[in-house]
């Protein structure tokens, strides 16, 4: 097996045992051991049981952004990026990635290697979130009016908090992503509106921005 081969060997079996035994549980032994390797290859090739994690943490992102992202340069409208939220929640929470998310947060609070590759990994995140915003919103009566860095990363953080709150209040969670609906529904309706009252509607926000 070659070098890369194992490495990434090991950035698997970091991202398995983190989700199936937490990070109180995580350590070279059971990393190797999930691996099937020797547990001196984690120090030869990470040095440290926090920088796998710190590199486990960029990979595992990495590569489920890759998986999305085909469906996400499909996303048309705010509605159609609930849909795909709402999808993707129901394939992440079944491949355990959002117990992952959740093992990457609490570890975060307390190992320092891991905050700035949790950080690394939301932000690829946020990039895609970021495209898909800036091109729905385009041509949308308040798509001057909002900015896609900050919103995609409101969403991110939307979405991270639903993940987690759906642990211990399932309907909960579920009401929240229905009010986020009703409010992709609202601007909706504004882009339906006719050129004259798109007009209007800019009018009023300016104003309104003015004044704030």
């Amino acid at each position: 097996m070659s070098s890369a081969d194992t490495k990434e060997k090991l950035l698997a079996a970091a991202l398995q045992t983190l989700t199936e035994q937490g990070i109180a549980k995580t350590s070279a032994r059971t990393v190797a051991a999930t691996a099937g390797v020797a547990q001196g290859l984690v120090f030869y090739h990470f040095g440290s049981v926090a920088e796998l994690l710190a590199a486990a943490c960029r990979y595992g992102a990495e590569q489920r952004v890759a998986h999305y992202r085909p469906r996400l340069a499909q996303v048309t409208s705010l509605a159609e990026l609930l849909v795909f939220a709402r999808a993707m929640h129901e394939e992440e929470k079944a491949g355990g990635h959002v117990a992952f998310l959740g093992q990457l947060l609490a570890g975060a609070q307390t190992q320092s290697a891991l905050a700035p590759a949790t950080s690394a990994g939301l932000d690829l995140w946020i990039e895609e979130i970021e495209k898909v915003l800036g091109r729905v919103l385009a041509s949308s009566p308040v798509g001057e009016f909002t900015d896609p860095e900050g919103l995609a990363r409101a969403v991110a953080a939307a979405f991270i908090g639903l993940e987690l709150y759906e642990g211990v209040d399932p309907s909960g969670a579920d009401a929240a992503f229905g009010a986020l609906e009703q409010l992709a529904g609202l601007v909706a309706v504004l882009e339906e509106l006719g050129p004259v009252a798109q007009r209007a509607v800019r009018h009023q926000l300016r104003r309104k921005t003015q004044r704030s």
